[in-house]
């Protein structure tokens, strides 16, 4: 056996190792939540309704994630470890289906809810699947891989929206139904229940390594805000966390309010069509994948504030370059908007890594409740982002929406100098 094949074989050995089955849920629930649906559910209710609905709509995709700790007591409590990832696919597939065939603005956002919901039980569970049936020495390898999956189903999905945004939009989203009707079948053949539950609560401080699109990743559930943060909640809102969280809700909120109305921002603004923008959207978060590793060797050795700080200077630049360029116009505008907003997903990486240790060492109130209370706020940035992007759009343009983008990380950042300038201590 040559050097090389040597080494091929132990790869692959290593992978099979750490890698199950039922990964392949996550993928498709990646393809489905952080792909499929930031591009199709915009398109569709702006084919007859308007931006503040298509505002709505995304806030009730984000809004569905603070169902989390429901979804967690009752699994936690009766042991529906699998029914909750059956229950919660089918949810998604359902309102996917209706969504399709509704014209209502009222049943476009229930069905937004519902498929949220389902979403929020299904991705509740993941990590839980690890921790509660391999020994502690395997969480942080078997986790990692099952990250992998989820952020390549976010690649594959936006790959995919691309070429669904050219199909009736009733089909695309009856497609991606099938999708999550298929990861029914292959999570009811390939996950058992748990046989036990410890009543451990580790402390998983892994990041949500996608694009912040959505924020229904497997590691943002692992900790659902509980009572007991709720009972707290005055003792953080007091402490520098409270400032930290702050600044974590003006930046991602200011975000979402371009990120919910993506595909339309790009068409209407700078003449990129969908096809165009969903492709360059995953390529942006393929490449932001590559880029975890690094950001977290940074925040160990520079520091997580300096880390967060730099990467909310690079996201305003690159906000700011899109405000820019939404009131110019020159031939090769749409590509240098593409490049801006390329950089405004590869800061996520930073901010993704630095925010998630932050919200750990800040906490006053315990690592995991305190990951809990960063995971909520996390939900409700994204409703009131979404919400406001709209409103803004519906009344002012899709070129304004970038304003509330630039407003909401400028904040963010300039707290962020007050933050660091008290010199915290990691």
């Amino acid at each position: 056996m040559t050097v090389k094949s040597g080494l091929i074989e132990t790869i692959n050995t290593s992978w099979r190792k750490w890698v199950e089955p039922w990964y392949v849920v996550y993928t498709f629930l990646g393809v489905i939540i952080a792909g499929l649906i930031p591009i199709l559910l915009p398109l569709r209710v702006d084919q007859v309704g308007n931006p503040s609905q298509v505002g709505w709509v995304m806030a009730a995709v984000s809004l569905g994630g603070l169902s989390a700790p429901l979804w967690g007591t009752l699994t936690d409590r009766y042991l529906l470890h699998r029914w909750a990832l059956i229950v919660g696919l089918f949810l998604t597939a359902s309102g996917l289906t209706v969504f399709a065939f509704s014209s209502h603005p009222a049943v476009w956002f229930g069905m937004a809810l519902l498929l949220s919901i389902g979403a929020a039980g299904a991705s509740m569970v993941a990590n839980l699947f690890v921790v509660e049936m391999h020994p502690k020495s395997e969480w942080d390898e078997r986790i990692g891989w099952l990250q992998t999956f989820y952020g390549l189903g976010q690649v594959f999905g936006l790959l995919l929206a691309g070429f669904l945004s050219k199909v009736d939009f009733h089909v695309s989203l009856l497609i991606a139904a099938s999708l999550s009707a298929v990861s029914v079948l292959v999570g009811w053949l390939t996950i058992p229940n748990p046989p036990r539950y410890s009543g451990e609560k580790p402390v998983l401080l892994h990041t949500a390594r996608h694009a912040e699109a959505t924020v229904h990743s497997p590691q943002r559930f692992f900790h659902p805000l509980s009572m007991e943060s709720i009972k707290q909640f005055s003792l953080v809102l007091r402490s520098r966390f409270g400032i930290f969280l702050t600044i974590w809700f003006l930046t991602f909120a200011g975000s979402a309010a371009v990120f919910s109305q993506y595909p339309l921002f790009m068409k209407k603004v700078f003449g990129i069509g969908t096809d165009v923008s969903s492709v360059a959207f995953s390529l942006m978060a393929g490449l932001g994948l590559l880029f975890y590793t690094p950001a977290g060797n940074w925040s160990d050795r520079f520091g997580s504030t300096l880390v967060l700080r730099s990467s909310l200077a690079l996201r305003l630049a690159a906000f700011v370059g899109l405000f820019t360029l939404g009131f110019t116009h020159f031939g090769f505008q749409g590509w240098l908007a593409l490049l801006a907003f390329a950089f405004v997903v590869l800061a996520w990486s930073l901010m993704s890594v630095s925010g998630t240790a932050l919200a750990a060492k800040l906490s006053p109130v315990g690592e995991g409740e305190g990951l809990g209370i960063f995971n909520s706020v996390n939900a409700v940035s994204g409703v009131v982002g979404a919400a406001l992007g709209g409103w803004v759009a519906g009344n002012w343009g899709y070129t304004t929406t970038s304003i509330v983008a630039v407003a909401g990380v400028a904040s963010g950042l300039l707290l962020s100098l007050i933050f660091t300038e008290r010199k915290h201590k990691e």
